[in-house]
């Protein structure tokens, strides 16, 4: 399959943060690693306590079902992968990120199957797993193309998506009650945390990363671009996007 050269990023680079690819993904991964202590409580703010419930409907919605063998990218400390597994089964759930300081925190919570590694470049055969998510991470891969070709070979024919999103809304008022809380707020808190400036800094980051990702219909492109069927967005709540698709 032919791909354009050129990275679609989720988001321009952000040089107030850093200069080049590179550095972005030296610096995320640094503050990833410096805030892995804090991150469950400030995920559960961030999400506005909606937490397990809500990850678990998803998953459902999504297709996910006892038996499969799942993967959660970017499974952080494994918030996501928990309630993969509570469905598929113990044992088959599998959570791979490139940050150590996340990994520790999710083996932590009792999650034995973590691998290192990135979405652009999965450590894993063709066909390997049944159901693939993917939770509020889309934003932190350098090229949205490569990602979603990786999402597609590690999948088996039939193989399930699911990526996890918070897309802010069009309506003003909506809009700045958010940006109000996931930029200013939440930053502030998470600073009274151990990861300090550094926790402030990445919850920063992260409002930045929304407010300038991408539109839902270029996620959805990419996605039928890969060679993905049955491409869909649920929205609910007015800010939380699912985009779900399956393995042709």
């Amino acid at each position: 399959m032919a791909s354009d050269p050129s990275p679609l990023r989720p988001h321009p680079l952000l040089r107030q943060y850093y200069a080049d690819e590179d550095a972005r993904r030296r610096r995320v991964l640094s503050w990833f690693d410096t805030s892995a202590a804090d991150y469950d409580w400030i995920n559960q703010a961030m999400s506005f306590g909606s937490g397990g419930r809500y990850r678990r409907q998803a998953l459902l919605r999504a297709g996910l079902a006892p038996g499969m063998r799942a993967l959660d990218v970017a499974c952080g400390t494994g918030a996501v992968t928990t309630s993969v597994q509570e469905i598929a089964g113990p044992g088959r759930a599998l959570g791979l990120d490139p940050s150590t300081g996340m990994l520790l925190q999710a083996r932590g919570h009792a999650m034995r199957q973590l691998v290192r590694g990135v979405a652009e470049a999965l450590p894993f055969p063709d066909g390997r797993f049944d159901f693939l998510s993917m939770g509020y991470a889309l934003r932190h891969v350098a090229d949205l193309r490569t990602t979603f070709q990786e999402y597609h070979r590690v999948l088996a024919p039939g193989g399930r998506l699911l990526i996890l999103e918070i897309t802010p809304p069009r309506s003003r008022l909506p809009f700045f009650l958010l940006e109000l809380y996931l930029g200013r707020i939440v930053p502030l808190v998470a600073r009274l945390g151990r990861g300090g400036r550094t926790s402030r800094d990445l919850m920063r980051y992260y409002w930045d990363t929304i407010e300038s990702c991408v539109a839902p219909s270029v996620i959805t492109a990419a996605l039928n671009e890969a060679g993905f069927s049955q491409v869909e967005r649920h929205v609910e709540m007015s800010i939380f996007s699912e985009y779900t698709a399956t393995r042709s």
